[in-house]
This record gives C-alpha cells, sequence and structure tokens, in this order.
C-alpha cells in the first residue's frame, strides 16, 4: 500500500502482556479482550482532523518481543509519536521503555519536537509494583507527557491518544473531523503545518 503523505503515524512500543493492543483496540474499536493474544505487529487507522483537512491517524501497535529489531527501527524513523507504555503491575516492563527511548534519540535526533507519551496501563489493578509518581518522575527526566491508562475500564483512553496529538506543535492535528475546506483555504492551512485527533 502506497505512504500516504497526510497520514500521522502514531507508534505503540512497550513490553509483552503491558496492554498495547488493549489501548489501540479500546481507541480504535471501543472493544477490550480479556485473553492475552501476542502481537506481531498491527496498524489500525482512524481519520482526524489534520491542519482544519482531513487526515489519516495511523497506529502502529508493534510487538512486545526483542525479536524484530528491524521492525522496530522502521516503526521508529516512520514515525511521528510514540507511546510508552508499561504496566503498573511491572516494574521491570518500565525498565523495557529504557533501550526504546533511547533508540528514539537515536534515530530521531531531537526529540523535543516529538510528541511522546510514557502510559502507565492497567491502573485499575490493585497489585502494583509502581506508583503514578514513578512514572511521572521518568516521564520528567526523559522531558516527555506521562498518563496512567485502564484499557479495560476504559480510563484516561481517548484522553491520552487527544493529549498525544496536542503535544504535536509542527502542525494542529485533532480528533476531532471539522467540515470541508476549500482548496485554497486548505493549502494556506498546510502552508502553516499543524495537527489533531478526530
Amino acid at each position: 500500500m502506497p505512504e500516504q503523505s497526510n497520514d500521522y503515524r502514531v507508534v505503540v512500543f512497550g513490553a509483552a502482556g503491558v496492554g498495547k493492543s488493549s489501548l489501540v483496540l479500546r481507541f480504535v474499536r471501543g472493544t477490550f479482550r480479556e485473553t492475552y493474544i501476542p502481537t506481531i505487529e498491527d496498524t489500525y487507522r482512524q481519520v482526524i482532523s489534520c491542519d482544519k483537512s482531513i487526515c489519516t491517524l495511523q497506529i502502529t501497535d508493534t510487538t512486545g518481543s526483542h525479536q524484530f529489531p528491524a521492525m522496530q527501527r522502521l516503526s521508529i524513523s516512520k514515525g511521528h509519536a510514540f507511546i510508552l507504555v508499561y504496566s503498573v503491575t511491572s516494574r521491570q516492563s518500565m525498565e523495557d521503555l529504557h533501550p526504546i527511548f533511547e533508540q528514539i534519540c537515536q534515530i530521531k535526533g531531537d526529540i523535543q519536537k516529538i510528541p511522546i507519551m510514557l502510559v502507565g496501563n492497567k491502573s485499575d489493578e490493585t497489585q502494583r509494583e509502581l506508583d503514578a509518581s514513578e512514572g511521572q518522575a521518568l516521564a520528567s527526566k526523559w522531558k516527555c507527557s506521562f498518563m496512567e491508562t485502564s484499557a479495560k475500564m476504559n480510563y484516561n483512553v481517548q484522553e491520552l491518544f487527544q493529549e498525544l496529538l496536542n503535544l504535536e506543535k509542527r502542525r494542529t492535528v485533532s480528533l476531532q473531523v471539522d467540515g470541508k475546506k476549500s482548496k485554497q483555504q486548505k493549502k494556506k492551512d498546510k502552508l502553516q503545518g499543524k495537527c489533531s485527533v478526530m
């Protein structure tokens, strides 16, 4: 499938079993499944508003295993924004994000303008190994945004994707799809360059 220039590509990273697919499926389809099915790589698309015209939010749900380093590098190089997911029930899952974050820095260079969300999923679980303050501390260190979510309870899922788009400063992206604009207006808006989620 040819790459669409008006796609806005979000890549979701994290260890196996932290709930990456559950977050994406809850956002895109509004569903949650109790059973765990390992992912190699799936891509989901949703229409969003981008620079006041319509574009496609393309969400890449990556594998939690480290068996596919070339796929990981490609996902980073093509990605516009990143969601780094750990489970609040697993300290190791947070540790597993460090090499991924380092690779994003290495491939993308200056990450100050790149939207990155650190996400503590499974916030509904009582058997926590990590407090929200620990996620916040890591996000401060990495200079990225932080949020706790629960795909199961549908807590902060829509907000996560909207906040990620709000971080995009190169263009205006929103989850809300606005009305169509004239070609001249679209061109004018495009020159200003901004993005959002619909």
